[in-house]
This record gives C-alpha cells, sequence and structure tokens, in this order.
C-alpha cells in the first residue's frame, strides 16, 4: 500500500478517535465502571431462574448430539440441520464441568452476557460513552436475548460471534493498515459458519456496507479506503470459504435431503409466512409473545415505531463511516431476506434471528441519543416505552408453569420397578426424557406406521439420526408385541394428541393416570393375550 495512503487513513483514524474514542481518565474510568454494574446487571436477568423451566427437545438434542465422541459428534451434526461448533463446544463443556442443568445452560448464558460488552464497544464507535451505556443497558434487558441465553442451544454464541465479527470488520474499515482486525474477523466469521448457517445474511450485510462504502466518494475529511477494490477484503472473504470447505460437502447432503422433503410438499415443522410475521417477530422480540390479540392500532404501533426510529437513525447520520447505517442493515436485512425467501420456502424462526433483533436495543439507544437533541420528553417517552416493554418481556421469561416435564419422568425414577418398560409417543418427548431418566431401563419409542396416524420410525435425518441406529433396541411398532407378560408398562404421550397410544391392547389393566402440563402418564399392567 502506498505510503500516502497509510497516512491519510492514520490521519482518518486520529480524527475519529479524537471525537470519539478519546476521554479524560475520569470519564474513562466512570464508563468502565458503569458498564461493570450493567454486566452484573445482564448477569443477573440471565442467571436468575436458570434451572426453572426444564429442558426441551432441542436442548436434550444438543445435550445427546454432545455426548457423543468427536467423530460420531461430527456424523450426528452431519446429519442434523446445523454445523457442529456448538455440538464441539458443549462436548469439552460437559467433560469439564458437567451436564447439570445449570452447568448447560450457563455455557449459553457466557455469550449473552458477553455480548453486552461488544454492543457497548460498537456503540462507542459511532456514539458518546454515555449512549453506549444506554446501549448496554438495553442490551442486558431485551427479553428475547435474555430467554435464548438461557437455552442449551447456539443462539447467544452466534450471537456473540457475529456482533464481534462486526465489531472487527468496524475497526478495520476505520484503520485497514491494521490487519489485525481482518485476522480476527475472518476467525470470528469462520467460527460463526460453523455454528449457524444463517451467517450467510450477516455476511451480506457486510457487503452491502462495504460495497456502498467502496462506491462513494471521496470525503472533504481525507480518502476513504474502499475495500472492494483492495486485495485484503477479497483474500480475507476467500479464507473463510476454504476454512468452511470441509463441511460443504456435509451442507450439499443436507440441502439435497431438504429439498428432496420440499417437493414432496414436506418442509418440516417451519410455518409459512403472512403478512403479520415480521410484525409479530418484534413484538416477540420484546415481549415473548406474537402481541396479535392487541387491539389492531397497538399492535400496529410497535413496528410502525421501529420503522421510524431506524430511519431517524439512517437519516441522521452524517458521519464519515456511515456506521449508524450499518447497524440498521445488520438489524433489518437478514429480516427481509429471510422473509423473502419464506416466500419460496419457509425459513423464518424467530430464534435464527436472534443475532439481528440484538440490533433493536442499540437502535433505540442511537435514536434517543438523536431525539434528546430535539426533545427531551421525547427521548424519554421513548426510552420508557422500550423500558416497559422489557419488563413485559421478562416477566414472561420468568413464567413457570407447574409442574413440568421433569416432574414426570421423576415419578417414574421414583415409581420404577424392576421388569417395568417405559415407552415415548414420539421424539419430542424422547430426549429429554433421556436427559431426566435415571431409572436403569432404555425407553422405548413409540413408531406406528404412518398409515395408522403414528410417526413411524426414524429416518437417518434431524433428530431421527440419534435413535436411528437403535432400531429394534427402543423402536416399538406394535404395543401387543412388546416381550412382557404380567409385568407394568409406562406410557409417555401427549394430551393434545391422545390417540398416540390408540392401539393399546384391550387386556392391558390401566392402573394410573397422571396429566403434568401438555402430556400425560398412564401405568399399565400388561396382561398377555389369552
Amino acid at each position: 500500500m502506498p505510503s500516502g495512503q497509510v497516512d491519510q487513513e492514520a490521519e482518518l483514524t486520529a480524527i475519529h478517535s479524537a471525537s470519539v474514542t478519546t476521554a479524560p481518565a475520569v470519564s474513562r474510568w466512570r464508563f468502565l465502571l458503569v458498564l461493570g454494574i450493567l454486566l452484573v446487571v445482564a448477569a443477573g436477568v440471565r442467571l436468575y431462574g436458570l434451572t426453572a423451566v426444564a429442558i426441551w427437545c432441542d436442548e436434550a438434542s444438543s445435550i445427546i448430539t454432545s455426548r457423543y465422541d468427536l467423530a460420531a459428534l461430527w456424523f450426528h451434526a452431519a446429519h442434523d440441520v446445523h454445523p457442529p461448533f456448538y455440538y464441539l463446544l458443549l462436548h469439552g463443556w460437559m467433560a469439564l464441568f458437567g451436564d447439570g442443568l445449570f452447568s448447560i445452560r450457563l455455557l449459553s448464558a457466557i455469550p449473552g452476557i458477553a455480548v453486552v460488552v461488544i454492543g457497548a464497544l460498537l456503540v462507542r464507535q459511532v456514539a458518546s460513552p454515555r449512549t453506549a451505556l444506554l446501549a448496554a443497558g438495553l442490551m442486558a434487558l431485551f427479553p428475547f436475548a435474555v430467554r435464548y441465553s438461557q437455552e442449551v442451544r447456539m443462539y447467544s454464541w452466534l450471537t456473540l460471534l457475529l456482533l464481534s465479527a462486526t465489531l472487527a470488520l468496524m475497526r478495520w474499515l476505520q484503520a485497514a493498515h491494521q490487519r489485525r482486525w481482518l485476522v480476527l474477523y475472518v476467525v470470528l466469521m469462520t467460527a460463526a459458519f460453523y455454528t449457524h448457517y444463517f451467517t450467510i445474511y450477516c455476511v451480506l450485510v457486510h457487503w452491502l456496507h462495504v460495497s456502498a462504502r467502496s462506491l462513494r466518494r471521496d470525503t472533504p475529511e481525507g480518502v476513504l479506503y474502499k475495500p472492494l477494490w483492495k486485495a485484503p477484503w477479497w483474500l480475507a472473504n476467500i479464507a473463510i470459504a476454504l476454512l468452511f470447505m470441509p463441511w460443504v460437502p456435509n451442507l450439499y447432503d443436507q440441502l439435497t435431503h431438504l429439498s428432496q422433503l420440499a417437493a414432496g410438499g414436506d418442509v418440516g415443522w417451519i410455518s409459512p409466512i403472512t403478512v403479520w410475521t415480521l410484525p409479530s417477530a418484534l413484538w416477540q422480540f420484546w415481549t415473548l409473545s406474537d402481541g396479535q390479540w392487541l387491539p389492531h392500532a397497538v399492535y400496529l404501533l410497535l413496528p410502525a415505531s421501529i420503522a421510524v426510529l431506524a430511519g431517524a437513525v439512517v437519516l441522521g447520520d452524517r458521519s464519515v463511516q456511515r456506521f449508524r447505517r450499518f447497524l440498521v442493515l445488520y438489524t433489518f436485512v437478514p429480516m427481509v431476506v429471510v422473509l423473502a425467501l419464506s416466500l419460496i420456502s419457509p425459513l423464518w424462526v424467530e430464534r435464527y434471528l436472534m443475532f439481528a433483533a440484538i440490533g433493536l436495543p442499540i437502535l433505540v439507544a442511537l435514536a434517543v441519543e438523536q431525539l434528546g437533541r430535539r426533545s427531551r420528553a421525547l427521548a424519554a417517552l421513548v426510552l420508557a416505552a422500550t423500558l416497559v416493554l422489557d419488563g413485559v418481556g421478562l416477566r414472561e421469561v420468568y413464567r413457570v408453569e407447574e409442574p413440568q416435564f421433569d416432574d414426570l419422568v421423576q415419578y417414574v425414577n421414583d415409581h420404577y420397578a424392576a421388569g417395568d418398560t417405559v415407552v415415548i409417543s414420539d421424539l419430542f418427548w424422547y430426549f429429554t426424557y433421556i436427559y431426566y431418566n435415571t431409572a436403569p431401563t432404555v425407553p422405548k419409542l413409540l413408531t406406528l406406521p404412518v398409515d395408522k396416524g403414528g410417526n413411524g420410525r426414524p429416518n437417518a435425518y434431524g433428530f431421527g439420526t440419534l435413535v436411528e441406529q437403535q432400531g429394534p433396541e427402543v423402536d416399538v411398532d406394535d404395543l401387543s408385541q412388546l416381550p412382557v407378560h404380567d409385568s407394568r408398562v409406562w406410557l409417555v404421550g401427549s394430551v393434545e394428541q391422545p390417540d398416540d397410544f390408540y392401539a393399546i391392547p384391550s387386556q392391558w389393566q390401566l392402573l394410573e393416570l397422571r396429566k403434568t402440563g401438555d402430556t400425560e402418564l398412564r401405568l399399565y399392567l400388561a396382561h398377555a393375550a389369552r
């Protein structure tokens, strides 16, 4: 790179540092002190009630997948819908700290807390320390982030990786001669690709910003570094692609399988989008409810307000770097693209977009800063409304309905007798049962033939791969063929689908029926047919 260009970039960096990042020593310490307090708040809201809710199917599948050795783990991840990075992390974590519920959920809470720091540093690139702290506080309380920082899945890790990669990209664009930021970007984006395929939508955002920047004219403040025309940007993206290449054959196999399902009219459990999908998602991000029970005017007020605030942030961005606009793109482009693609095949799952949703409290903080210059009352109103939504959402996060599925499993554990058989109605409950099971028996899976209304035997894709290889050891196609004689059989199924066990042999004697939430437990004395 010519020395003159390096000098210009260094000068721009110095200008930016002087106007944004430099603060008196006391202010800097005050910033760190307040940020530390906000981290305590973030930790408190994420650790509170961490084990209050029983794990569900997806969490249980994460645990079971991560219990395998590395070779088997890679195999099962290759037949799942997500790449293996999170499962590898959980595998190592459980080896060190065990698979207790607090321990494994803590692995998700830690990146959830760290995101608050990254968000504050990211906002500090474009705004004052006060605004950065406001963003950190709103991120700490953001209900959707709290909810998925308490789940044994990869969403909080994906958010941390992509938000950190975005920060690294910003720092490199400010000082392109500091290649360490670009190297860090490559590492973070590669890890993100190995964590979740929705990383591609963040890549699109990065390329949009880099392209828009590269097409701009030079400013009076100096010559903008235009990465689209420079080798380092291309080399970095080539490096990411090469590092992800070992997983590409597995990705191709997964896509082939999904296309076959789509051709048959079955794309799984993801619902088709509607005109209300995005507005409902915005309510979901803050209140963990779709909001459609509200009056129409109130329901539309939230998405309309967010659109206005985002527009204000974009229009108010007069900076050289246009990083505020970048953050708006980071938040909304993934949502819009996934919505558009869902018109072809359903892809919209709110938790998959947690990495983008975390931009919402950041945008509120930036908008409050801008509004405060014109109307402190309006800025206070926006902030107060946001905090009310946070309170509503957090109340929903901590809502616990008793009893739960783990209580049902514990009842079987406490009353299990030698020779008992346990049969689970479908995979949704099967993995969770395995996690909580302490009785000396391997639960069986009901695999009624499809043409009779059952689920059939699991195939070698998705969750099915975790039990498919066990085959006859766990499959039960016909309850009457169980090798039981005057012994007890525990049946676990759904209250909402009472015909799960429609073929219970007539000679079986019902001893007990218990309902726990949306599941029910039946205990039979299984007499042989005469």
